[in-house]
């Protein structure tokens, strides 16, 4: 510990010092996610569909793409969400663990360094505003926050609003998903107007969720929108 670290950076190093920080993949201290564990995540290798990135045999555009046209103009993930990437995201997501998100856009950040995609701006997808009260944070703007650090792109923070409370989209198939998210979305930024938008969540499944955030940020002006997740159902 220094005297040049902020109130927040000395609250986290007196807890590491406490309570050591341990892998959620070995239990070895050290870090949440350890090196050795970050090499065995379940990488999604191509082939994969151009449009979504869900594995394809071929790398074409799979049969959801060429039946839709989704405003998004591409979707990518380093992971298949499985395994240790799966458990990641339920950490961060449901057991408040927080601290994840660095781990996890370390990653993200080195994989856009490998895949690189034209954009400008960084943005979450959002929850509803009860679901961030009754999680206390949207781990999206806690990905995006980590990630703008380390790749040195600006973050547009809250930029996207839900219009109302969706249901859950768990048991949903690809058609019913779209309807459920249709017109979810408002974009509360006009600055983004003529920016190529990189919009950044912590799991793709279909994509619905992505493409409904990728209209509303279109029709603000946004001249492209990638997504980016940290992992991929498929």
């Amino acid at each position: 510990m220094t005297l040049h670290m902020k109130p927040a950076e000395l609250k986290e190093a007196f807890l590491d010092l406490i309570f050591p920080p341990r892998c959620i993949g070995c239990g070895k201290e050290g870090g949440f996610l350890c090196a050795p564990c970050s090499e065995a995540l379940p990488a999604l290798e191509p082939p994969f569909c151009q449009r979504c990135g869900v594995p394809t045999s071929d790398g074409k555009l799979c049969q959801n793409c060429r039946n839709w046209s989704p405003a998004i103009d591409g979707i990518r993930s380093p992971f298949l969400h499985t395994g240790l990437a799966r458990q990641a995201v339920h950490h961060l997501k449901y057991k408040n663990q927080k601290v994840l998100a660095r781990p996890i856009a370390g990653v993200m950040a080195k994989y856009l360094k490998s895949n690189p995609l034209p954009v400008d701006v960084l943005t979450a997808v959002p929850t509803h505003p009860k679901r961030t009260r009754q999680r206390g944070y949207n781990q999206a703007d806690l990905i995006v926050r980590e990630l703008s650090q380390t790749i040195q792109l600006p973050a547009s923070q809250e930029t996207l609003a839900r219009r109302r409370n969706t249901p859950s989209q768990v048991s949903l198939g690809a058609e019913a998903r779209r309807k459920n998210v249709q017109e979810a979305f408002i974009c509360k930024d006009k600055s983004l107007s003529s920016k190529r938008v990189l919009l950044v969540d912590d799991v793709c499944t279909t994509g619905a969720t992505l493409n409904a955030c990728a209209v509303a940020l279109k029709e603000a002006g946004a001249a492209s929108v990638w997504g980016l997740t940290f992992s991929r159902e498929c």
